[in-house]
């Protein structure tokens, strides 16, 4: 399958300021950070909040203490200035009047799949022991996604049915699980039968749980897309938001960074642009050809 080509290029680094020089601007009393993704990755915008507060002049706190949907809402009044959030949301924010969305950076996955560029994948699992080696397979099958302002798990498989002329009622039922982990373990538990994975959730769960490699197969892939950014409200000054991509795109150049770095799987961040989300922006226009019941 032809996809729509994600990024350019992998971006540039952006010269961090020097320690020497006055910081000039506009004070804040505070940044508040949050993430939108996935639950086993909230320890990433854990540690990126400390690295962050160790060297801006005001301090950055890490907000996990709500759901992810009243996160978002706060990021959208400007209430939580900085978010990890999912490149179709993105866009959609993006795209609105006088949006209130900018890009800070995206990160890029270390791992040898992602080719040193700021993308990631969905992968279809199913349980070890069912009869499906093909996507065609599934044809009837029982489907899981984790809930329908994610890409990986509900845009991108009804952009790949649409591509294959498949109808909307390919699979016999479609379930929303929550989350990406609900929707394994309900593969685990002969619940559903399949469901598409963000790659970067799956190998964090991977990690956690080594057991499960021997539970679930892999049987396609979806992608290469456009990974989720980094974004900051435009209330922040612009300075200071070119201070965070400095400090972002410079982390292998940190110690600390480095260290927040290979824990998180990552090799860098690199600064992104809107335009590069273009291809997130196709597949939602196609993957509006197939429509699903929302059944909770």
């Amino acid at each position: 399958m032809n996809w729509p080509r994600p990024f350019k290029a992998g971006g540039q680094a952006l010269r961090p300021r020097d320690r020497r020089e006055p910081f000039k601007v506009e004070a804040m009393e505070r940044l508040t950070l949050t993430s939108c993704m996935s639950p086993n990755t909230e320890f990433i915008g854990e540690h990126l909040a400390r690295f962050l507060s160790d060297r801006l002049p005001c301090p950055v706190s890490f907000v996990n203490d709500m759901p992810w949907q009243e996160r978002e809402r706060r990021f959208d009044l400007g209430e939580i200035q900085i978010c990890w959030i999912c490149g179709l949301p993105y866009i959609w924010k993006a795209d609105q009047d006088q949006s209130e969305v900018a890009l800070l950076t995206a990160p890029v996955m270390k791992a040898a799949r992602y080719q040193g560029l700021p993308v990631y994948f969905s992968d279809v699992i199913v349980h070890r022991d069912s009869p499906f080696w093909t996507f065609e397979d599934l044809r009837g099958a029982s489907w899981a996604y984790n809930e329908p302002r994610s890409h990986s798990g509900y845009n991108l498989t009804r952009y790949y049915l649409a591509k294959l002329g498949k109808p909307s009622d390919f699979f016999g039922s479609v379930i929303e699980s929550g989350a990406h982990e609900i929707s394994i373990a309900m593969i685990l538990d002969r619940q559903v039968e399949a469901s598409a994975i963000d790659s970067i959730v799956l190998e964090v769960e991977l990690q956690k749980h080594p057991d499960y490699s021997s539970q679930i197969r892999t049987i396609e892939t979806f992608g290469p897309s456009p990974i989720p950014p980094w974004v900051i409200h435009k209330s922040v000054p612009e300075d200071l938001r070119a201070e965070l991509k400095a400090l972002l795109s410079n982390m292998p150049a940190d110690p600390a960074g480095r260290e927040l770095l290979a824990e998180a799987g990552m090799a860098r961040f690199v600064v992104v642009e809107d335009g590069d989300y273009d291809p997130i922006r196709e597949m939602a226009r196609v993957a509006a050809r197939v429509t699903w019941p929302i059944v909770t």
